[in-house]
């Protein structure tokens, strides 16, 4: 079960919820903001969350993260390069924003990991990098259920933006090209700020 949630705080930003059926256990993926209302849909849905995973180190997709953390007693994961930007206001943009945000702790994830619940190891998502739009940027991968949550890298007819801290159009354009529509065809496409779409769509 996927379900996403718009959350807002300076900016509105897609929280995902990626659940498995069987056992109500799973993962929340960026949560931006809002945290009492995320942890109310926990709880009204009896989910149990085993970690947060963040696709990049901007604030306005970690800003609930440490909220959930305390509450829920999840670990948070980012890539293996995340710590330069949630540890740095300047550079998860939170200090140009409003209060400024970190992040102190996170357990490094690299290109090819993959991610599975301790209550079913079958239900599980792999890491892909995908630099870009930052130099931690990852996209999270089911093939069992076709999806795709790619933060910023790519949207529903455009790709991410590349002027902030770290950005880099042509790894931003390797990044797409080589791993996102590499991906099957019918890959539905999870972003940070735009509807779903699909690979064979954005390829077309």
């Amino acid at each position: 079960m996927i379900v996403e949630v718009p959350v807002r705080g300076y900016f509105e930003e897609n929280c995902y919820f990626f659940i498995d059926d069987a056992t109500r256990h799973g993962f929340v993926i960026d949560p931006g903001a809002q945290a009492r209302e995320l942890l109310e849909l926990i709880d009204q849905n009896g989910w149990t969350i085993e970690k947060i995973l963040l696709t990049h180190g901007h604030f306005d997709h970690f800003g609930a993260a440490l909220a959930l953390k305390k509450a829920l007693g999840a670990s948070i994961c980012a890539h293996e390069l995340a710590p330069l930007f949630l540890s740095d206001p300047r550079l998860n943009l939170s200090a140009l924003c409003g209060p400024a945000m970190t992040i102190s702790e996170s357990i490094p994830l690299s290109d090819g990991d993959t991610i599975a619940l301790a209550a079913d190891p079958a239900f599980s998502l792999t890491v892909l990098h995908t630099p870009g739009h930052t130099p931690d940027s990852v996209t999270y991968w089911s093939k069992k259920e076709n999806a795709a949550f790619v933060g910023d890298t790519i949207f529903k007819g455009s790709a991410g933006l590349t002027r902030f801290p770290g950005g880099d159009a042509s790894a931003l354009r390797r990044s797409i090209a080589g791993t996102i529509f590499a991906l099957p065809p019918a890959t539905v496409l999870y972003s940070g700020h735009s509807e779903p779409t699909a690979v064979g769509a954005e390829m077309s």
